[in-house]
């Protein structure tokens, strides 16, 4: 399993208080989102073929894809390079999500199962996709209660089918525990908040309770990255999205946290495979 820039994502809920979360489409086929977090993930997408990366897993799909993913399985976005028309619909799960209520409600039975089998990674048969495809796009432009009427009957299709494959054959390990995982939530925010000024690595240390030494560490045995690798690509991530919305190179340089327009196009090019100027000319045309 690769674990290259490993990102614990931080996921808002639709509302406050809110179980789930949908995103309807969002194109993050440029970005490379290795990721994981607490929440179930249930992945629904069309397009002629991608790439399915989940935990340990890696394998291709054709037409489409429906994948219910457990909590904290590192995977890639669906859409990542893919380069024809494509359609995605994603549901974030609450962790606790029904978690009384199912061992209370013989009706739940089936949606209990389905999240303990989610642990493995579950990849859903075209008959699966055909009864519960159009049926999931259409469930995020409902009122809310009957999103989440939508949602169980759903997931009710999904807990009784046979028509699915377990992505592994054992749960894959997690090595973030509570504290490790609270840590990296807290140094992500920080990133999230500051990454356009300049940020010392003394002060992300002390924000972690750890040495400048210990920090580096830990830092580099969590992402694989050291500290800078990952603060530049995620920057990089954050140029992309000013390109993409038009602004220009200079701008996007200094506002995304690069302090040298050289160094800027050096680390943009070494992440992305292309210059910044170029990536903005291929998105001013659309």
């Amino acid at each position: 399993m690769s674990n290259d820039k490993l990102i614990l994502e931080k996921i808002v809920p639709d509302q406050e208080k809110s179980s789930f979360h949908w995103l309807v489409n969002p194109k993050l086929n440029d970005f490379f989102l290795w990721h994981f977090h607490p929440e179930y993930e249930l992945v629904f997408i069309e397009a002629e073929e991608g790439k399915r990366h989940v935990g340990e897993h890696v394998g291709r799909f054709y037409g489409s894809d429906l994948v219910f993913i457990g909590s904290y399985i590192p995977h890639l976005n669906f859409d990542y390079g893919i380069k024809t028309d494509y359609l995605k619909t994603v549901l974030h799960i609450q962790p606790q999500f029904l978690k009384s209520e199912i061992m209370n409600t013989p009706e739940l039975e089936a949606v209990g199962k389905l999240l303990e089998k989610s642990k493995y990674g579950i990849a859903f048969g075209e008959s699966v996709k055909a009864m519960v495809g159009e049926k999931f796009k259409k469930a995020s432009e409902l009122p809310y209660f009957e999103q989440f009427i939508a949602m169980l009957e759903i997931f009710k299709i999904l807990g009784e089918t046979e028509d699915y494959t377990l992505l592994h054959t054992e749960i894959p390990k997690n090595q973030y525990n509570k504290k490790e995982e609270e840590r990296l939530r807290k140094i992500n925010h920080f990133i999230e908040l500051n990454f356009a000024r300049k940020i010392d690595l003394i002060e992300i240390a002390q924000l972690s309770n750890l040495s400048t030494a210990a920090f580096c560490r830990y830092f580099k045995k969590m992402t694989k990255l050291s500290f800078t690798e990952f603060l530049n690509n995620y920057r990089i991530n954050q140029a992309k999205l000013m390109l993409m919305n038009h602004k220009n190179v200079s701008e996007t340089c200094f506002d995304s946290g690069f302090d040298s327009l050289s160094y800027f196009n050096r680390t943009f090019k070494k992440v992305t495979g292309e210059n910044p100027s170029a990536f903005r000319k291929k998105y001013s045309k659309l």
